[in-house]
């Protein structure tokens, strides 16, 4: 039997009081049109939290230390297209303290941004981001969170 690889992505929750910072997808193939988190993938020789402060600053503009960075939870998810399988692991963080504010820096990327309350958050949310969010604002987020699509 093959290994399987896994595909690592980190996301951030910048948490302005009760809102969440999202921005709309586009240009990127998947779920253009859907509100998102800040998010990328790993980058090879950097560790999940330093994509995190990476991605944030080359999609926003928002600077936040490494070390401020608080961990959420870890989601692993994979889809079967009938024969092979794509897994990912998900790596979820917070950010209450970071300087700038928030710009597009990716315009081809990104269709703007917007602070949403977390228990009012918008209909077209990526949806396993929604999870996330969902869990956090119910106070009941689990260390690791399996999802299949």
């Amino acid at each position: 039997m093959d290994r399987l690889s896994l595909i690592p992505a980190s996301y951030v929750l910048v948490l302005r009081d009760d809102t969440v910072l999202l921005h709309v997808r586009r240009g990127t193939d998947y779920m253009d049109g859907w509100w998102a988190l800040p998010a990328g993938h790993v980058d090879h020789g950097e560790s999940a939290r330093e994509a995190a402060t990476r991605e944030l600053e080359e999609e926003c503009g928002v600077v936040v230390a490494v070390d401020d960075l608080e961990p959420v939870t870890t989601m692993h998810r994979w889809l079967a297209d009938g024969g092979e399988i794509e897994q990912r692991v998900d790596f979820f963080w917070l950010a209450r303290f970071w300087s700038g504010e928030p710009e597009i820096r990716e315009p081809d990327k990104n269709g703007g941004f917007g602070w949403f309350p977390l228990t009012d958050l918008p209909e077209r949310l990526v949806p396993a981001e929604r999870v996330v969010l969902d869990a956090v604002a119910a106070g009941r987020v689990p260390a690791i969170l399996t999802l299949k699509g």
